[in-house]
Order: C-alpha cells, then sequence, then structure tokens
C-alpha cells in the first residue's frame, strides 16, 4: 500500500495523548458505607472492573476511528511499484496489409482491430499509431477515428523488425516514462524464423489476429511463352491453400472485352498453370480474373502487350558483317551497316546500339562521337581486330574505364566460364553449363578489366562490360576463333541489342525497383506521366536523346493498366500488379517469451494492460472503517453497563 500524501501519517503520532490522558487520569473511586458492608465491598470491585473494561473498549475505537482518518486523508492506494509516478508512451503499429482481408470469427481481420482500437482506447489517452503507409504521431481516439474507419489496404508490407525500430523512434528516450510497442497483425510467415530486435526499456505487446480459415486461391503469376507450335501463348499460373478446388472459372479480358474463359482444378495446397493463345503483332491491355471471395487483391492480374519498337543498331566494320545482319533481323531491329569511311554520324544520334566490328584504328572524330553518344544513353558493343592500333583502342576504352587492353598476345586460350548470373544470360540457361565444347581463340588482348561475362580459362575476361560499353578482347573473324560457331554468339550479342532498349515487360511487380525505356525524344522540359482511373503519378526518369528510362519503386500503389503519357498524348501502356507474396496464408505460431507478449484480440491487450496500470485508491474504504468504529464506540458507551 502507497499514499499520495504520506505527510497527513505524522498525525498518528498525536494518538498517544488520549492513551496518556486514559492513563494518568487523576479521577478516583469514592467509597459509600452501607449496613451491609460485605455486600457493598463485593459490589464496588465488580462495578470497578466493568467500568475500567467499558474504558478501554472506547479508548480502542476512539483510537482506530481517529487512525482511520488520518489515514484517509493520506490517500492511500494500491499499484505496481514500477508505474507509479510514471507517465506511459505507447506507439501501435496496424497491420494493413493485403493478408489482414481475411475473414476472422467477428469479420475481417483489419476491420475487426480497428472496431476495437476505437472501442477499447481511453478518449483521454495520447498514441503514436502507424501502419504501412501512414504514420500518427501524438494523437487521441478523436483525432483519428475518421482516417482509422477510411483506412485502406496496402500491398506493401514492413518486415516486423522494421516496424519495431520505427516504434522505438515514435517513444521517447527518456527513462522517466513507461514504454510499451504494441504490434497488430495476422504474422503472416515470410522468413523461417520470428525475430525482433533485443530490446531492454519496452514493453512489447503482440497482438495476433487468426483467421477462420487460410483458403486462398490466387493467380500468382502471367508469362508469355511459345507452344510446339510456335504460337504465342498467355501462360497463367493459379495457387490454393488450405483445400483443393474444382472448376475455377478464369477468365481472359482485352481492356474489357471476354476474349477467352476456361475452368481449372486446383490441388491443396498446390499450383496449377493454364495457357490462352494470343493473336501475333496485336497490341493487348490484358486482364486475367478468377473469383475467389476470401481475399480479392489477387484475383486479377494485369499485363500489356504493347506493338514493339525496332531497336536501332548502327554496325561499323572492318570485317565481314554477315553474323551481325543474320541476328540483328528486320523483325526487331533496324539495322544500319558501313565501313568506317563511309559512316554516317548523324546516324549515331538515332541509335540505341553501336557495334565497332574489328577496325583495325578508331579515328579521333569517332571516338568523340561515340564518347557524346554513350553519355545519351546508347550502348556501344566493341569485338577488336587482329593486329590493330592498341593506342587508338586504348584512347577509346579509357573513355569508359581506366583498365583498357596492355598488349597483344599470340597464343591459343579457351572459353571457358560463363558469368551465367549477369543479365546478359538472364532466363537463357535452365541451368550452368560446366561441359559444353569450348570456343577458342588465337591472339587476344590482356586486360585485366572486372565486371567479367565470358572468360578464359585462366580467368582473363574474354567479354566484359564497363559502364555502357561491351568489350571483347579477341577478334571473332573465322581465322581467329570459332566463336561464330558457338551457341553463345547468338544470345550474347542479341540481348546486347535488346538490353541497349529496354522494352516494357508484359508487367511490373509494386514495390519493386522496375525499369525501362520508352523511346521517345523529349524536349527541355518534356515530363512522361504514369496515369489510370485511379492515380495520376510522375515516376523518375532520365531523359536522353532518343529514349526516356522509366524508373519505379515505390509508385504507383494501385494495380492496373497505367497509359505512358506525354502532355495528353498516350505513347503505350504499362501494367502493375501486387506483390503475390501476400497470398500465401502461413503464419507464424507465436507464444509468450521474456522478450514479448502475444494477445489474441485488442480487447484482450488493452484489459490486460488496463487492469496492470490501474491505481486502486483506498481513502473511502477508510472512511467507512472510521464511521464504523464511531458507531461501535456510540453502541459501547449505550448499552455495556
Amino acid at each position: 500500500m502507497q499514499f499520495k500524501h504520506p505527510e497527513f501519517l505524522y498525525v498518528l503520532f498525536a494518538l498517544i495523548i488520549p492513551i496518556l490522558v486514559h492513563l494518568f487520569q487523576l479521577r478516583r473511586f469514592q467509597k459509600v458505607d452501607f449496613t451491609n458492608v460485605q455486600f457493598l465491598k463485593s459490589a464496588t470491585i465488580q462495578t470497578r472492573k466493568s467500568s475500567q473494561i467499558k474504558k478501554w473498549l472506547t479508548l480502542l475505537t476512539r483510537l482506530l476511528a481517529l487512525a482511520a482518518i488520518i489515514i484517509a486523508f493520506a490517500q492511500p492506494f494500491i499499484a505496481l511499484e514500477e508505474i507509479v509516478g510514471k507517465k506511459s508512451e505507447t506507439a501501435i503499429y496496424l497491420d494493413n496489409s493485403f493478408s489482414m482481408q481475411a475473414k476472422g470469427s467477428k469479420g475481417p481481420l483489419l476491420k475487426r482491430a480497428v472496431q476495437e482500437i476505437l472501442s477499447d482506447l481511453p478518449e483521454e489517452e495520447t498514441i503514436s499509431l502507424f501502419t504501412n503507409t501512414e504514420t500518427f504521431i501524438d494523437v487521441s481516439k478523436s483525432d483519428i477515428l475518421n482516417d482509422l474507419l477510411q483506412i485502406e489496404y496496402s500491398s506493401n508490407q514492413l518486415s516486423y523488425a522494421a516496424v519495431y525500430l520505427k516504434a522505438k523512434q515514435l517513444l521517447s528516450s527518456s527513462s522517466e516514462t513507461i514504454k510499451r510497442v504494441i504490434i497488430i497483425s495476422d504474422f503472416q510467415q515470410k522468413e523461417n524464423v520470428f525475430s525482433l530486435p533485443k530490446n531492454s526499456d519496452s514493453k512489447i505487446h503482440l497482438v495476433q489476429l487468426k483467421p477462420v480459415t487460410r483458403q486462398n486461391i490466387a493467380i500468382d503469376s502471367l508469362y508469355l511463352l511459345r507452344n510446339k507450335n510456335n504460337e504465342l501463348m498467355l501462360n497463367t499460373v493459379l495457387s490454393n491453400t488450405e483445400v483443393s478446388t474444382e472448376n475455377i472459372s478464369i477468365a481472359l479480358y482485352n481492356n474489357d472485352k471476354l476474349i477467352a474463359k476456361t475452368a481449372v482444378t486446383i490441388p491443396e495446397n498446390g499450383t496449377t498453370q493454364t495457357e490462352f493463345r494470343l493473336d501475333e503483332n496485336t497490341k493487348i491491355n490484358g486482364r486475367v480474373t478468377i473469383e475467389d471471395p476470401a481475399i480479392t487483391f489477387d484475383n486479377s492480374r494485369y499485363f500489356t502487350i504493347n506493338t514493339p519498337e525496332k531497336i536501332k543498331v548502327v554496325a561499323i566494320n572492318e570485317a565481314n558483317d554477315s553474323f551481325i545482319k543474320n541476328i540483328f533481323t528486320s523483325d526487331e531491329f533496324s539495322l544500319s551497316s558501313s565501313s568506317v569511311n563511309e559512316l554516317n554520324y548523324n546516324d549515331l544520334n538515332n541509335a540505341n546500339l553501336v557495334i565497332i566490328n574489328e577496325v583495325k584504328q578508331i579515328p579521333i572524330s569517332l571516338i568523340n562521337a561515340l564518347r557524346s553518344f554513350a553519355n545519351q544513353g546508347g550502348t556501344i558493343c566493341f569485338i577488336p581486330a587482329t593486329d590493330g592500333d592498341i593506342t587508338s583502342y586504348q584512347q577509346f576504352i579509357t573513355g569508359y574505364s581506366n583498365q583498357g587492353f596492355i598488349e597483344e598476345k599470340k597464343q591459343e586460350k579457351k572459353i571457358t566460364t560463363i558469368n551465367f548470373s549477369h543479365p546478359l544470360y538472364r532466363g537463357v540457361f535452365d541451368k550452368s553449363v560446366t561441359n559444353f565444347q569450348y570456343p577458342k581463340v588465337n591472339t587476344y588482348y590482356t586486360s585485366t578489366s572486372s565486371g567479367t561475362i565470358l572468360s578464359f580459362e585462366d580467368n582473363t575476361p574474354f567479354l566484359y562490360k564497363t559502364n555502357s560499353l561491351y568489350v571483347f578482347t579477341a577478334a571473332i573473324n573465322r581465322e581467329n576463333s570459332n566463336f561464330k560457331n558457338s551457341p553463345l554468339i547468338v544470345p550474347t550479342l542479341y540481348n546486347i541489342g535488346k538490353l541497349s532498349l529496354q522494352h516494357t515487360d508484359i508487367s511490373y511487380t509494386i514495390g519493386q525497383t522496375n525499369s525501362y525505356d520508352v523511346p521517345i525524344s523529349l524536349g527541355q522540359d518534356g515530363i512522361l506521366s504514369l496515369v489510370s482511373d485511379q492515380e495520376k503519378i510522375i515516376p523518375l526518369q532520365q531523359s536522353f536523346a532518343t529514349k526516356v528510362r522509366i524508373t519505379t519503386d515505390e509508385v504507383p500503389t494501385k494495380s492496373g493498366i497505367y497509359s505512358l503519357e506525354n502532355k495528353d498524348n498516350t505513347i503505350q501502356h504499362v501494367s502493375y500488379n501486387y506483390n503475390s507474396l501476400e497470398s500465401d496464408l502461413q503464419y507464424y505460431n507465436l507464444n509468450t517469451t521474456k522478450e514479448y507478449q502475444v494477445s489474441d484480440s485488442v480487447t484482450e491487450l488493452f484489459d490486460q494492460i488496463k487492469e496492470e496500470t490501474s491505481v486502486n485508491e483506498l481513502w473511502k474504504w477508510f472512511v467507512i472503517f472510521a464511521l464504523i468504529f464511531l458507531l461501535i464506540e456510540i453502541l459501547l458507551l449505550k448499552y455495556l453497563k
């Protein structure tokens, strides 16, 4: 028991006064003689004993009554010692990710959590609350009432470690306050082990909201492929959790026009695939949909097939260019091939890729023009000639890297190592190949450059990339190398060409870093915008002479098909989809530990906190005790003889 005003307890020492008065009172009994002396002596002794007991009981009740009144003025109370005299700070994380759409016993998990926060949070309490998308600092329930009622689901979810660190930032560093971090989520399992940063000065409470069922049907991904008849197909991957499902209807739309429909069966906790045939060379703003009432964000996925812009390639030759013409065909590329002397420098202004094919000496004028071309976002592929002018090569390469050619060596070398993780070979190989027939060269240039893509048996580079320049370290004509006969030459040069202008993919994932090129030349103040029915944004963009590079990360925030617009002119369309990780309804199995406490509902947690922080005031009880003792005194004086 503790006291708000303990100084009043000093008054208890005053209780010694009535005790002293009682003990040292000077009143004496007066004897009166009667005729029957023996009878009167017995009556005198009996009267004296009864009076003495009555006086002691009266004194005791008076002392107790006075003590109770004094203690009541000191205002006693019962509370945990650690909360006495301290204020509390609370930071609440409310998970509004898409998985919180799942149905709990009392409705959608997120909506139920909002209702419990609004009903159980005290009106006067000030908290900080944040979600995956918004932050409210030092607010009361009335301040955020409308915001919580209108909260929207988000495709991005903070990691739980990031949630804790952000909550700590919202709390003060004072040691005189009780700090609480409350994390309200379904705790979807996205890593093997659940963990939070070590904590010593904050109480962590986890509220794990559990759905009544984990069943969910989702469209995981879309991608294009060609079947054995070389027909263009859209492959759709669907997943299902908890129970198997049959005859799930899946529809394909182009804009709002239904162009195909089928039904599929998905095994329990498994996936299935289905294909739709697409018309060649047709622009499609597509949407694939299913019907699933559990979680709705993953019931549709969007894709876009634009009419591709041809990639402009300029080849500068002093060797046979037939292999270049065979690779850069007219259906995807616009190729201009000429010798150094016949080169039209104006062609470089419109090119995406320039190939220098075994030019023995690179003129200074061409070096300067290529440097300007690279600065405008162009890509260069350099193939040296045998017995080339190494001085001009050095002068050319050092414009992009400080590591160029060292010397020419006439020695046979095998090309043995492929950097399979390089973007140039992404999707080319199903697995790492080690037993292929190694191409070889007879003469090569030594180099110590990094960024190796293909390397010789001694790990020196045969092909490397530095900035926007791809460099071969050996001539690939038939007299010097059999690389042209290797299956590597086609994907290598083809992907160099494709990466020189990054056409848009059929779709992109919101929340990831995405980059693509738009073949358009903008003026100095030109800006491209992404526009849909739900939002209009200006993405991060870099303008070059022949293209604009678009980079998106945190925006857009809504899935759908966006038109890429220059003022009011639509250039092409781009599709964005939500991350499918939220579709996997696997959850952590959390139990209370010494680091955190786990509750099943917001109401349960708030009731527990209220009980822990409650202060039971006892002064009213001591007033009642004082009245009781006074009543006992009255009864003693009246009835005890």
